[in-house]
């Protein structure tokens, strides 16, 4: 999105010059392999994608910061002499209000004045706008601090605890730090554990990622997201009893299979064993370039959420099984927590507008929804751009 376009929905929004605004941008992220691993403490592989938020941010002499959001008409001012706590009122201004109050605990001085949130990445589709958001509002504040900005490592794990403690879903932090480290061209394998990384290169030769928006809304707090974790707790705890393990993703089949009783955590700890020893062999297919190899695996994964997690539900299900009947598809799965959301597929690119046409045909007949569709570049990382 050019800058001027923006500069222009700041000025109406805020009826007040834009001339001396910045801009920022973080992206959202696509989960390539991975699917509910990172809570579990194992490895995944995201990448940031060329869709996000844009930050609009005009500092004043103020100790009133004013947000508005591109998405509604809502404005939502904070007082930044006052403590700042969650309101149900704020809605959406939940988020970044948590991180400006976590930064204010850190000992960052917020300036007051307009933000204006801009966005191009589906609300609720499970691309992670949350975290972009989050990502976003900590960089801007960050770094208009005098210089003290914060190590984006650091800013990711800070965005992670908001999330954890004043917004109160128990998410892990691949989906702050994807944000946060994207890299153009790459994906990165992400230990959730130790935080160590690797960019990996996507080379994807004559094929095309293209993410399917189903359209079906969902709340990352639904009951079903904290009844996973808690299962895969228990599967932990039961495991634990017989080994030495600290995370469930540390756990192999065998021990899955020999010391987990309840059926439901132990068709869930089969997920995490298997999945984090796909994410490995998809980040060697990847490093060899063999990308078929790749697009079987996430095939694979699909399967898996389907299921021993049980958390794609008819609608990401059904874009997944039209990308698999395409002879043109070499890969496909859904992305993000499950239910609904964003499935993506790679796709031999000049078959792109027939594979399309299939997915949302079958798509719609199957469900009687209407899906989106996106190319997706992967991008760099959460930055300033004017």
């Amino acid at each position: 999105m050019h800058h001027h376009l923006l500069r222009k929905i700041f000025s109406e929004a805020f009826s007040t010059n834009a001339e001396q605004a910045q801009i920022f941008f973080a992206p959202g992220r696509v989960c390539l392999i991975g699917e509910h691993i990172d809570y579990n403490g194992g490895l995944v592989l995201p990448a940031a994608i060329s869709l996000g938020i844009y930050g609009v941010f005009r500092q004043s002499a103020s100790n009133i910061l004013k947000m508005r959001s591109s998405l509604d008409n809502h404005e939502v001012a904070l007082n930044l002499d006052d403590e700042i706590l969650f309101s149900e009122k704020n809605g959406w201004g939940n988020y970044p209000a948590g991180v400006i109050s976590y930064l204010k605990q850190c000992g960052f001085q917020i300036p007051g004045g307009e933000l204006l949130f801009v966005s191009n990445l589906p609300v609720g589709a499970g691309l992670s706008s949350s975290a972009a958001i989050e990502v976003l509002t900590g960089f801007i504040f960050s770094s208009v601090n005098n210089g003290s900005s914060l190590e984006k490592i650091e800013l990711a794990k800070l965005c992670k605890d908001v999330e954890n403690n004043f917004i109160g879903v128990q998410c892990g932090i691949m989906d702050q730090f994807a944000v946060a480290m994207g890299k153009k061209n790459h994906a990165m394998l992400l230990d959730c554990t130790t935080l160590q990384f690797e960019q990996i290169p996507i080379e994807l030769g004559d094929n095309v990622i293209i993410i399917f928006n189903t359209n079906k809304k969902r709340e990352l707090t639904d009951s079903f997201f904290n009844v996973r974790v808690s299962e895969c707790d228990d599967a932990l705890r039961s495991i634990q009893k017989h080994c030495s393990l600290k995370h469930l993703a540390d756990a192999d089949e065998k021990e899955v299979n020999d010391f987990v009783q309840n059926p439901a955590a132990k068709k869930r700890a089969l997920h995490v064993a298997q999945e984090n020893k796909r994410v490995k062999e998809a980040a060697a297919a990847l490093k060899e370039g063999d990308i078929n190899k790749f697009g079987l695996l996430l095939f694979q994964s699909h399967a898996s959420l389907k299921h021993q997690y049980e958390v794609t539900g008819r609608e990401l299900d059904a874009i997944e099984e039209g990308a698999r009947k395409h002879p043109a598809c070499i890969g496909a799965k859904m992305s993000g927590a499950g239910f609904g959301g964003c499935a993506f597929a790679i796709v031999k690119k000049d078959a792109v507008d027939d594979f399309v046409r299939c997915v949302l045909e079958a798509y719609t007949s199957s469900t009687g929804l209407k899906a989106d569709y996106y190319l997706a570049e992967m991008d760099d990382g959460v930055r300033r751009i004017a």
